[in-house]
């Protein structure tokens, strides 16, 4: 049965919070993320000396008076980010479990919300194969957003997704000037560290989210079983078999998923990447206030 997150109540839930950016990127003139940089908002920052060149409007007339030296005045600066969401459409995401479907959506939801509710630019990149397809544009703005978002949940779920192919392939992946989301379960043979590493050589902020069911996270299976990959277009596939399930098989998945989680958290600690794995049975306004504002993303 497919479920909706997407609703009036959701969303209201969600302008409490805002995104919290670096200060090293760059970003556009007229948002609401301060940077390192000084710029030309109405909030003082600091004073420095006067040098050969700089606007002498900006010149502290009243400094001058008692020191008879030339300080400016620096304010604060202020820009706008381009956030990208990259959605993982893969079969494994939702194929046969419309409520993990539902889940990754209404996270990207969530995320693009934020985004424009804190006036910044959103593009939503549908991962599908070996391409991300951008079937909105850059969004600016609430009206905007609502207008894809009654799209977005009728995104089918099939086939494999290369994450790899997918980031490195995305146009409008610019330098230093905001955040970018990779939504998956990273259930994939692509190399998404390599991913991670041309985002961070692109001087992103980048944000792992790994999304995952009960029965993923803790399958409950015994006996006898009929193992099928969700991607696999063949049945006689290698990767799908006829096994028993033992305790000690179930002992060694819960080891292999432990360590597999732990390996994406060190390598993203390395890198200066953010991750985050939730359960489809956690409401995400529990992860959106709990987990990312413990991992800094959100204030």
């Amino acid at each position: 049965m497919k479920v909706s997150y997407l609703n009036d109540r959701f969303f209201s839930r969600l302008e409490t919070l805002s995104l919290n950016l670096r200060k090293d990127l760059l970003g556009y003139f007229g948002g609401k993320h301060l940077v390192s940089t000084y710029g030309q908002t109405v909030e003082f920052a600091d004073y420095r000396e006067y040098q050969l060149g700089d606007d002498i409007r900006r010149i502290d007339w009243n400094l001058y008076s008692r020191f008879e030296k030339y300080f400016l005045k620096l304010f604060t600066d202020e820009r706008q980010m381009q956030v990208q969401i990259f959605l993982d459409c893969s079969a494994s995401m939702g194929k046969d479990n419309p409520q993990k479907a539902s889940y990754a959506i209404g996270a990207a939801a969530a995320m693009g919300f934020l985004s424009v509710h804190n006036m910044d630019k959103v593009t939503f990149n549908i991962m599908k194969g070996d391409h991300a397809e951008n079937q909105f544009g850059t969004i600016i703005g609430k009206t905007s957003f609502f207008r894809a978002i009654t799209q977005i949940e009728d995104i089918p779920f099939d086939g494999e997704a290369n994450i790899l192919s997918c980031v490195t392939g995305c146009p409008d992946t610019s330098s230093g000037n905001g955040l970018t989301v990779i939504i998956s379960d990273f259930f994939t043979d692509s190399d998404w560290k390599k991913a991670v590493d041309y985002l961070r050589y692109k001087n992103r902020q980048v944000l792992l989210v790994q999304i995952l069911t009960p029965d993923e996270d803790e399958p409950m299976y015994d006996g006898r079983v009929n193992l099928i990959d969700s991607e696999s277009v063949d049945l006689s596939d290698s990767k799908n078999m006829k096994i028993r399930i033992t305790r000690s098989m179930q002992s060694a998945y819960a080891q292999a998923l432990k360590d597999f989680k732990q390996d994406i958290r060190t390598f993203c600690s390395k890198r200066g990447a953010d991750f985050i794995t939730v359960r489809t049975d956690m409401p995400i306004e529990k992860v959106l206030f709990g987990q990312l504002l413990k991992v800094g993303i959100m204030s």
